[in-house]
């Protein structure tokens, strides 16, 4: 980009430059020839001096005006610029990628000519080199690319993202234009898995809550009608109707308020927490809360070894809410007098948390099923929290469906054991959202047990002395 240079106001004029060296050169060259004329018998020195001075001026004035470009007017574009242009092409949100072509039809000879700080993060890559097919195995986005680099076409493309967690991307495709006879293509892809949350949590929290009020509303309304007609002179029926309604009404709010915290959750999901937390502290935590709920229902909470230390990352509120959920379900479906066993290991391997529970009897025909499995790390070391009852237990074909909403297991819908049907839901995308594992293992007649493990945190830093 040419920078104009404006004159120094201390400087001459080129004109005035100009005119002080020709009058100068004009007088000279006067003094000489009228030199030459009054001394006739030797002239042709003179001559020549005064043909040597006109030259010299001449060629006084030429150079000025052949050196006279302003700096900077030349088509390289200065250092400066490119520093700023490379800056804010790494400092882009967005992931952004230049393709090269190669040969139209080999398909895996595109290959990643720039990529910035933001790409290299996200598809673990070099800043340049690396093959596009393996980095981008969309076929739309592949095809997409191929029509910007052979065609000049410039596309946009919706496609979701493989992995535990499910990100939406759009992928926009725009020819660049041919540098060194290769043709490039630019990709930049953009996160919308926000909006696309933010759409689902919408329409779900609609049609869950329109379905599933429904029934405590229906009630409420008939045992109005009931109050206001022939049972309105019955004490008796009176207070028996306001306490049925006084129970539909605390049980709409409680899946008001398990609907709002489960679409918060799915909100956030890929959007991993940064805090740390204690696994043994927050499991003795809920064994003091439910303490009373326990003792109404007979049963005893066994926590092995209370004094662990099981740091992982996450959010406390969250891990909290996890191991409520799932000691609140053992509870609900152990029969009285029975125990419910928790067990916390702090530092196991991924392969050592998804594998069966070592306190069963793998005799008793139990079905192990990964209900969240997290990306397999190199070196992730994991803790485990596992929650075993030893109520009815469950059949091979309703593990698969647990963690879905609102899904009830056909015999087991008790009035005792009365619950919004969302607890294991809001485990799952808890689970889901601390990158990490959820595994159960049931069998009829044999109880239930539910592992959850979580990413152990990474040691902390010696303070600096």
């Amino acid at each position: 980009m040419p920078y104009e240079v404006s004159p120094s106001p201390v400087a001459p004029r080129s004109g005035s430059r100009m005119w002080t060296v020709g009058a100068g050169a004009g007088i000279a060259i006067a003094a000489l020839l009228l030199a030459a004329f009054l001394q006739p018998v030797s002239p042709m020195w003179l001559f020549g001096a005064a043909a040597l001075v006109a030259l010299s001026t001449w060629m006084i004035h030429r150079r000025p005006r052949a050196t006279s470009e302003p700096v900077g007017t030349t088509e390289t574009e200065p250092p400066a610029d490119r520093l700023l242009l490379d800056s804010v092409f790494e400092a882009l949100a967005d992931p952004v990628l230049v393709v090269s072509g190669g040969e139209a039809d080999d398909i895996a000879g595109r290959r990643i000519v720039l990529a910035n700080t933001a790409a290299r993060e996200l598809l673990r890559i070099q800043s340049e080199g690396a093959l596009l097919v393996p980095v981008l195995r969309e076929p739309a986005v592949l095809e997409a690319v191929d029509e910007a680099l052979f065609g000049g076409v410039a596309r946009t493309t919706d496609y979701a993202g493989v992995g535990a967690q499910t990100r939406h991307w759009r992928a926009l495709t725009r020819p660049l234009p041919s540098a060194d006879g290769q043709t490039l293509a630019l990709v930049v892809l953009r996160d919308e898995t926000d909006v696309r949350r933010m759409e689902l949590m919408r329409v779900d929290f609609l049609a869950n809550a329109s379905h599933e009020l429904k029934t405590p509303l229906a009630s409420l309304a008939g045992f109005i009608e009931t109050l206001k007609g022939h049972a309105k002179d019955d004490p008796k029926a009176r207070d028996k109707f306001l306490d049925i309604m006084a129970t539909q009404a605390d049980r709409m709010s409680r899946l008001v308020a398990d609907l709002l915290s489960l679409s918060r959750i799915e909100l956030n999901e890929h959007i991993p927490p940064a805090g740390r937390v204690d696994l043994a502290r927050a499991a003795a935590d809920v064994v003091d809360a439910v303490s009373v709920l326990s003792a109404d229902r007979a049963v005893t909470v066994s926590l092995q070894d209370r004094g662990l230390n099981a740091p992982v990352s996450g959010d406390r509120d969250e891990i909290l809410q996890v191991v409520q959920n799932l000691v609140d379900n053992a509870i609900k479906y152990s029969p009285s007098g029975a125990t419910v066993e928790i067990v916390i290991q702090p530092d196991i391997a991924l392969d050592e948390a998804s594998a069966p529970w070592s306190g069963g009897n793998r005799g008793d025909g139990a079905t192990r099923l990964p209900l969240v499995t997290p990306d397999r790390e190199t070196g992730q070391r994991y803790a485990a929290i596992t929650v075993r009852d030893h109520g009815p237990g469950l059949a091979r074909e309703h593990l698969p469906r647990l963690t879905e909403r609102f899904y009830r297991v056909e015999g087991q819908k008790s009035g005792e054991r009365q619950g919004t049907g969302l607890g294991l839901a809001i485990v799952k995308h808890i689970v889901n959202r601390h990158r990490g594992g959820l595994t159960v293992e049931s069998a009829p007649g044999h109880g239930a047990v539910f592992t959850a493990y979580f990413p152990v945190a990474a040691p902390r830093s010696a303070p600096a002395p």
